[in-house]
């Protein structure tokens, strides 16, 4: 996986905050590169096999449809179900860090090839996130909005129970933890990637990282330095 294409994703979301806006809506569909050029890389998991990688990490962010000002009241949902943060869900409002949530599923996907979190039911995708990353903090779930309190029972998720069907229960249960499915697909860097995405991928928003945080990440600064010792 190359990282200065992750890097070039959480560069543009520093652009955007930085203007005072949140897209709202960042996912792989309006993530481009700006040149379709490619070199061919072995596969290390099958050296008969090799992988496209792009020559320039250049990208373009597009759809600012539902781009939103800071200033702008934020009570409404918003982001493409796979890549919506939690609090948004629960209905406890948004801001910038419901974009570096999507970024978070945005980097899993570009490392496992899969969105993170195929669903399209709320409890669903509560339970998802609980499967791989652990249980939802209690304050988060004792401040859920009136649309969202049906999800939560005895100040937790109303999990299994209020399961829509079998094949729902068996879809949260075959989703591994964060650190395993990532190191599925990673052989170098599989552990400061992880810790980054951890960090993207904290349920409140408060302690997610912000789009200047994330880039000075050991994952970024190492890579570097990696990348100017061996030129």
């Amino acid at each position: 996986m190359c990282s200065s294409s992750l890097e070039s994703t959480i560069k543009a979301a520093t652009v955007m905050h930085d203007l005072g806006l949140i897209h709202t809506d960042l996912k792989p569909e309006n993530i481009l590169l700006v040149s379709s050029e490619y070199i061919k890389v072995p596969d290390y998991k099958d050296d008969s096999c090799s992988k496209r990688l792009p020559k320039s990490s250049a990208i373009k962010l597009i759809d600012f449809g539902s781009t939103t000002d800071i200033k702008q009241d934020h009570s409404y949902i918003v982001s493409t179900r796979h890549y919506r943060a939690p609090e948004v869900i629960l209905g406890l409002g948004w801001s910038y860090p419901c974009d570096i949530w999507s970024v978070g599923c945005i980097l899993v996907e570009l490392c496992s090839g899969e969105a993170l979190f195929q669903t399209h039911e709320n409890l669903e995708h509560l339970a998802m996130m609980e499967r791989v990353l652990g249980p939802l903090p209690q304050h988060m779930l004792k401040k859920a909005d009136r649309h969202a309190e049906k999800y939560i029972r005895r100040g937790g998720l109303n999990w299994p129970e209020g399961a829509s069907s079998r094949e729902s229960i068996r879809a949260v249960l075959k989703l591994p933890r964060l650190q395993n499915l990532v190191m599925q697909h990673v052989d170098h860097s599989a552990g400061d990637l992880i810790d980054l995405l951890q960090h993207l991928l904290k349920y409140d928003p408060k302690d997610r990282l912000t789009a200047h945080e994330a880039l000075k990440h050991h994952f970024f600064t190492r890579n570097h330095h990696h990348r100017r010792s061996r030129s």
